[in-house]
């Protein structure tokens, strides 16, 4: 791109061809590398910074970061809202800018939900590939939006679970997760029925109040918070 070129937009169909589990997993253990080197690193990842709207029971986050090692300047703006049920609104918008580094110059600007679906779940699975207890067998999901959706699918793909379980506060929501895969997902009715005898526990939730409690939870078993 030339200085005065417009940006790129790059839209969620392009990111989702782009953005495959086998190739991400392996850069995202770089970055999660670099950033734990400090300064070796070359990574400057400074605290997001949170704007509540309380008149609309929202927020707008602003996550900038910067890798001198590959030379990349980019920042994620996301929003996200306790939506009614009935809204056809995603609770959780989000956009990813690119700048060249050199002049500050907006070189692309990239649809960020898809970015931070398979992100966040990636990195889950990542933690979960180095702390993950000796059997692997059953896999509880506590929630049933786009995050358990991007977490069910690499999940499986990444580790030989026999048994997947899901619940949500949303019963018909926790169904239709199920219904969406041609696996067998077992939905329960509470979140107790999910977590016993789990060996890996991903939250997922929008909920208020507490889901999980630790007398659930058997020795040894890993969790993936969010």
């Amino acid at each position: 791109l030339r200085m005065n070129d417009p940006p790129v937009l790059i839209g969620a169909d392009v990111v989702k061809k782009a953005l495959q589990f086998e190739k991400l997993v392996p850069v995202l253990e770089k970055a999660l590398a670099d950033v734990s080197s400090g300064k070796e690193g070359g990574v400057v990842q400074p605290l997001r910074t949170m704007m509540s709207l309380e008149k609309y029971s929202g927020f707008l986050g602003i996550m900038p970061a910067y890798s001198s090692t590959d030379d990349i300047l980019a920042t994620k703006l996301l929003t996200f809202y306790q939506q009614k049920t009935s809204s056809t609104i995603p609770s959780h918008q989000a956009t990813v800018l690119l700048f060249d580094p050199s002049n500050g110059c907006l070189k692309a600007i990239m649809d960020g939900k898809v970015i931070t679906d398979k992100r966040t779940a990636a990195v889950s699975a990542i933690a979960t590939k180095f702390l993950k207890p000796t059997n692997l067998e059953v896999l509880c999901i506590l929630g049933s939006g786009a995050q358990a959706y991007s977490h069910y699918e690499i999940f499986t793909e990444m580790f030989p679970f026999k048994e997947v379980r899901v619940w949500s506060r949303n019963r018909k929501s926790a169904e239709a997760f199920a219904d969406s895969f041609p696996g067998d997902i077992q939905v329960c009715s509470s979140a107790k029925e999910a977590v016993v005898g789990a060996d890996v526990i991903v939250t997922v939730t929008m909920a208020t109040e507490p889901v999980l409690f630790g007398e659930w939870v058997k020795p040894g078993a890993h969790i993936n918070g969010m």
